[in-house]
């Protein structure tokens, strides 16, 4: 189906799913799909009617049924197919009206996360570190297509299992996402690069070092987005201190101060935002010399941005899909703005004639750290 200038590939079925039968494409009124750092969703609206085959057939018969439904939406741009949702639908909701025409039906699901967050076991994990134990997990999902990529952590740590050992009391999703966070890591699910494929990535959170095309405001002809706005917010930054006994005794603290700085994202404000709070870690009393190491690794990389920007786009006149977990620049906004930034979310709107994006922009401080921005 064409959407302005792109071409949406709707495949939707239980478990498996295949490309949509006609009327439910010609049912299709909007598509919206999120895209943030931990979790993605969509939402479909169909148009239905007395007589049409969504209520009377599929509808009934369970097309549409949540958690066994899976939903596929690939938008194929300038000649390029991007799988841009891999997930399940979790609700209908059917909105029947007096009005001819106006009845609807919107099906609202996530990403493949969802199956990861419905079970909850109580398993042990004696003396496996972190990376084998998320990739023992992952392993049950691969007939979804789910391929893991999984990054060691800096600090790895076993413990012995005669004293201590990791248990997994929830979901398989909580479970990852504790592990991630006490590393200072993330865990997401990419779909694609093929239907039917995605990519599960545990790991720091990196960001692609290569700039998409320039997002350009006020500058007549070569403006390229529709709204963009900036906020700075003074209470964002902190200082964390970390408590951490010598290895000598073993008895007396030692403060250590983390700044709020992420060697994996390069600061991108030649002016930084100072932090305005301190904060003291106090899970860290008592703990190992390794362990507490590792949670002071964790609380550094788990930055914060002070500067976020909030747009909108028109797909076909900024002439490329934005993407998220990426840089993009910025010109037009003034010196104090302008510059490089991490995309954070993208929102995909598709209607019939029309493919526009929400996003939303961070950086550390003001004042771009690179002399131009190229288009």
């Amino acid at each position: 189906m064409l959407f302005s200038n792109a071409y949406l590939t709707l495949m939707i079925g239980p478990a498996v799913a295949v490309p949509a039968p006609l009327p439910v494409m010609e049912a299709l009124q909007s598509v919206q799909v999120t895209n943030s750092r931990d979790r993605s969703g969509f939402q479909l609206t169909f148009a239905v009617g007395k007589t049409s085959p969504l209520q009377l057939g599929l509808l009934p018969a369970g097309y549409f049924d949540p958690i066994t439904t899976r939903v596929i939406i690939t938008v194929t741009l300038n000649g390029i197919p991007n799988v841009i949702m891999d997930g399940f639908i979790t609700r209908q909701d059917l909105q029947p009206s007096n009005e001819p025409g106006q009845s609807t039906l919107t099906v609202t699901g996530d990403d493949l996360t969802v199956a990861m967050d419905l079970l909850e076991i109580a398993i042990p994990y004696p003396a496996i570190p972190d990376v084998a134990q998320v990739n023992l997990i992952l392993a049950k999902y691969a007939f979804l297509g789910i391929i893991p990529l999984v990054i060691p952590p800096f600090i790895p740590t076993v413990q012995s299992p005669t004293s201590s050992f990791d248990s997994q009391t929830g979901s398989d999703l909580d479970h990852i996402r504790g592990l991630a966070q006490r590393n200072g890591f993330v865990f997401y699910i990419q779909p694609g690069p093929l239907p039917g494929q995605s990519i599960a990535y545990f790991g720091p959170d990196l960001n692609v070092p290569v700039p998409q095309s320039a997002l350009s405001i006020n500058l007549d002809a070569h403006t390229n987005v529709e709204s963009l706005s900036f906020s700075l917010n003074g209470m964002q930054k902190r200082l964390d201190i970390t408590n951490v006994l010598d290895p000598a005794t073993g008895r007396i603290p030692i403060p250590v101060p983390m700044p709020d700085i992420n060697i994996f994202k390069p600061p991108l404000g030649a002016r930084p935002h100072p932090p305005a709070k301190v904060t003291f870690n106090r899970d860290s009393a008592g703990l190992e010399l390794t362990e507490a190491l590792r949670q002071m690794v964790a609380r550094g990389i788990q930055s914060s941005s002070a500067v976020t920007a909030n747009g909108s786009l028109d797909v076909a006149r900024y002439g490329q899909m934005l993407r998220g977990r990426s840089l993009v620049g910025v010109r037009g906004a003034g010196v104090t703005y302008d510059g490089l930034y991490y995309v954070d979310s993208v929102t995909h709107n598709l209607k019939r004639g029309e493919y526009k994006q929400n996003f939303t922009l961070s950086r550390d401080g003001l004042i771009s750290n690179t002399p131009a921005v190229m288009p």
